[in-house]
């Protein structure tokens, strides 16, 4: 299993690449931000932001790329390197970091698109995909990889990389549309359409009832 510790050697950070003096409050390191603005001072201070968010961007990427071939591991490292270096772009006014590390890892894994969709069709094969879904997991934002049924698997391996991308950065990072918007840099109405394209498509392609309208 990977933790935080386990990824300890990813970090790219040490004390000699010191940036220019952010003049922040030294006390104000409780946020991702906070942290991320100690961190142009002090690069040692981003340890803060992989010990917060790796294990659970490691946990996305294993999703989406399985454990196989240690892709998950490469975009967990290239994420938060990349997120090291370029730390002083970040708008400092955002609290929370988790959409800004999603959406480097979602560029990185866009770089393993077919294996993702070998995994997803791969997934599919290992049943007939006449199974039921259960019904806890008709919603396909309810979905997980451990419970992912056959027929789900192939729906997901249909959907465009865009389509796939937003669905499950909220159904499996649990983003709000705006921190998906955030995320993938669109507009959250972009965000809202996909997913109502999505939820649509996974129903066909699911034979589930229609959603009804109140």
């Amino acid at each position: 299993m990977s933790t935080a510790a386990g990824h300890q050697h990813i970090r790219p950070w040490s004390r000699d690449t010191a940036t220019e003096d952010p003049q922040s409050d030294p006390g104000d390191h409780a946020s991702d931000a906070g942290m991320i603005r100690a961190s142009l001072a002090d690069p040692d201070q981003f340890a803060g932001v992989f010990d917060r968010h790796s294990d659970e961007i490691h946990a996305y990427a294993s999703r989406r790329l399985g454990l196989d071939h240690g892709h998950a591991d490469d975009v967990t490292a290239e994420t938060f390197l990349i997120a090291f270096r370029k730390r002083h772009r970040y708008d400092l006014t955002r609290a929370d970091a988790r959409p800004w590390l999603y959406g480097i890892a979602a560029n990185l894994i866009a770089g393993h698109r077919r294996s993702e969709v070998r995994r997803l069709k791969a997934l599919a094969r290992t049943a007939a995909y006449g199974h039921e879904l259960h019904e806890e997991e008709r919603s396909a934002e309810r979905a997980s990889a451990a419970a992912l049924r056959p027929a789900l698997a192939a729906a997901l391996a249909r959907l465009s990389s865009a389509e796939r991308e937003t669905l499950l950065l909220v159904a499996w990072a649990d983003l709000s549309y705006e921190e998906t918007a955030q995320a993938l840099q669109i507009p959250v109405g972009t965000v809202r359409s996909r997913i109502h394209r999505v939820r649509a498509k996974l129903r066909r392609h699911l034979d589930l009832p229609e959603e009804e309208t109140s």
